[in-house]
């Protein structure tokens, strides 16, 4: 089940630092960034800015940041805006300033976490302004890149999305091939029912309106209506009659969103904004060298 996006998200520093220093150290390798190296003074200095080059939301900042903390001592990594925050074309999201070797040495990294997360965040911004006023709510699925999800489903927040499970771990989701293996939608929830703690959310995901009308009587309060079109949809709203939270899932694209929200479902889950989010161009330019 979703959570809120209520409180600003925020990351553990621990979590970002560790992924930061391996990225880290799959750019520099064993030998570091020669073409700094080779090219610029060990004593010089630089001052540049992070500008988007077209509009967008920001998320990774935090990221970024270590990025430039990591690499070295005397970088100084000073952000304008804060993640979640709306940039245009040309604004300026940080500035930079610090030996240059290590500015040049970090630039990539930094860019490729902040470029990837703004994008999922911008993509999830489109979906949730999409769906504004009919009572959905977009969320993300576990449909991420491995070793990422955590960054990726914090952009999903900072777009103003919300999170569906993190983890196998989270919740339990009962999909159609437990129903399979199961016997059924009534031997499945049940089960589940039965091994769950108190404070184990279940949902149960249905394909049919048949299925919706088995978990309901099974006591489900949270289904996930899986591959319907609008009309079937509406029907299930209407059989449901506010006794469970319903999810809409599956194939949703940005242009029928809006249309699946004004059905009636509470959530709307989908791994596009996740998995096919073009990253937002942003890019670090050298302002004062010296």
């Amino acid at each position: 089940m979703p959570t809120s996006n209520r409180l600003p998200p925020q990351l553990p520093r621990l979590l970002v630092e560790r992924a930061v220093a391996a990225a880290l150290e799959e750019d520099l390798g064993l030998a570091g960034d020669l073409t700094s190296q080779a090219t610029l003074s060990p004593t010089a200095t630089a001052t540049a800015d992070l500008t988007a080059r077209e509009p967008g939301i920001i998320a990774g900042l935090d990221l970024a940041a270590a990025a430039f903390r990591l690499v070295g001592d005397g970088v100084v990594f000073t952000p304008k805006l804060a993640d979640g925050d709306r940039v245009a074309a040309g604004g300026v999201v940080a500035t930079v300033t610090g030996p240059a070797r290590l500015v040049m040495s970090a630039e990539r990294v930094a860019l490729n976490f902040l470029n990837h997360l703004s994008g999922i965040a911008t993509l999830t911004r489109e979906y949730a302004d999409a769906v504004a006023g009919t009572g959905a709510q977009i969320c993300d699925t576990r449909k991420t890149t491995p070793g990422l999800r955590a960054f990726q489903k914090y952009a999903v927040r900072c777009g103003g999305g919300a999170n569906h499970r993190y983890s196998l771990d989270d919740a339990i989701l009962i999909k159609d091939n437990h129903i399979a293996v199961a016997g059924s939608v009534t031997a499945a929830y049940e089960a589940a029912e039965a091994f769950a703690g108190h404070l184990v959310a279940i949902e149960i995901e249905v394909t049919t309106l048949a299925e919706l009308e088995e978990a309901l009587a099974a006591g489900a309060r949270v289904v996930l209506l899986d591959n319907m079109d609008n009309d079937t949809l509406r029907q299930a709203v209407a059989i449901n009659n506010g006794r469970a939270k319903l999810e809409a899932s599956g194939g949703v694209k940005l242009d029928r969103v809006r249309s699946i929200g004004e059905t009636g479902v509470n959530y709307i889950s989908t791994s596009q904004i996740t998995m096919a989010a073009k990253p937002l161009d942003l890019g670090l330019d050298v302002t004062i060298g010296a």
